[in-house]
């Protein structure tokens, strides 16, 4: 499998600065999409570390290991440097009045070969559009989905309530974090969308499902993803990061040849 990425961050129409941070390694598969919080410019900061270390970490050791990694080791490597840099965010926000309170939400993929690796802390979301039907793949940490999940709260219900921003775990808040990862088996043509609330706030699931099923490229896409939440109101920084499963051309070819096709 080859896979095409794409990402895409804007300041919205209404906060002075964007405290989105993404990233992403082609070459290891590695992408990363965080949204900081805190005062002053603390969740630009705490946002930052967390994408500038697992960046540098988790590309020099899916360099040394590869494919060869097992999903067991694949696991542990990000759960160890996730656990690394929350201990820095946490460790900063204490040792710095500026940075008191600061925290991160964090989407972490890597794609290799027919495999994902997908962890997430916070709200930020990873949706799966496979067969033109979007799937969101991970679940919200938030008082929101805690409410859903308890039933005291319809679906319909939770996309006006006034709890829609408040999370329940986050990067660099508490000295430890608990990070929900999960293994997802890609299939050709799968094309996955890693986002910060600033678009599923402001964009129905219906909607995105409908932009990224149009055709072009993936640059489009996240353009008119970033616009219809900017017109919809903007009322925060919007992130996008699309990554596109592609059959390997060589495989398909021989197993044409092979199928007589």
């Amino acid at each position: 499998m080859m896979y095409e990425i794409f990402a895409q961050t804007d300041q919205g129409r209404v906060r002075k600065n964007n405290e989105d941070m993404v990233a992403f390694d082609p070459k290891t598969g590695l992408c990363l999409l965080a949204d900081g919080m805190g005062g002053y410019n603390a969740g630009e900061v705490a946002s930052g570390m967390a994408v500038a270390f697992l960046s540098q970490a988790l590309t020099a050791w899916l360099t040394q290991a590869g494919n060869r990694s097992s999903s067991r080791e694949l696991r542990q490597s990000i759960e160890t440097f996730v656990n690394q840099v929350n201990h820095s965010i946490f460790s900063a926000g204490w040792s710095n009045p500026d940075y008191a309170g600061m925290g991160t939400t964090l989407v972490v993929g890597v794609f290799l070969e027919t495999r994902l690796m997908l962890g997430h802390i916070g709200d930020s979301r990873c949706y799966r559009l496979r067969g033109g039907i979007l799937q969101q793949i991970t679940k919200d940490h938030s008082l929101l989905q805690e409410q859903v999940d308890a039933g005291l709260l319809t679906a319909q219900q939770a996309l006006t309530s006034p709890h829609r921003n408040l999370i329940t775990r986050a990067l660099g808040i508490e000295n430890a974090v608990c990070l929900e990862i999960n293994e997802h088996r890609v299939e050709p043509d799968d094309l996955y969308l890693m986002c910060s609330d600033g678009l599923s706030d402001m964009v129905l699931d219906p909607v995105i499902e409908a932009i990224v099923n149009v055709p072009g490229t993936l640059q489009q896409k996240a353009a008119a993803l970033v616009r219809v939440a900017n017109d919809s109101g903007g009322r925060d920084n919007i992130s996008v990061l699309l990554v596109h499963a592609v059959e390997n051309a060589l495989r398909r070819s021989l197993l044409s040849r092979m199928l007589g096709k």
